[in-house]
């Protein structure tokens, strides 16, 4: 059964950082991009960052214009991990944030961790 187990939310200050990690079962993890999106209250879904699979040669991340400079996401092929790294956080980065694993037509989603900024 695929799963993707997501952890590290929590309550931070504006300025403070998490890392965020989502580990996932059930599928082969290096043929799969990865990606962290994140939805607040009442507003849409969106894109936070994402990274190509590993079987990519021209392989590259992508971060959503509101967080370029801070977040950064990375995976681990050998934990089946991937991570996201939030620094410089605000409270507009306030939200539960989702780890998305993707292949072809199949796409996968974790549970969602809440993350909230707040002083």
């Amino acid at each position: 059964q695929v799963q993707l187990v997501e952890s590290g939310g929590n309550l931070v200050q504006p300025g403070g950082s998490l890392r965020l990690s989502c580990v996932a079962f059930g599928f082969t993890f290096s043929d799969y991009a990865m990606s962290w999106y994140r939805q607040a209250p009442g507003k849409e879904r969106e894109l936070v960052a994402g990274i190509s699979s590993t079987v990519s040669t021209a392989g590259s991340t992508n971060y959503a214009d509101s967080v370029k400079g801070r977040f950064t996401i990375s995976r681990d092929n050998a934990k089946n991990t991937v991570y996201l790294q939030m620094n410089s956080l605000k409270p507009a980065d306030t939200g539960v944030y989702y780890c998305q694993a993707s292949w072809w037509k199949f796409y996968y989603w974790g549970q969602g961790i809440q993350v909230t900024v707040s002083s």
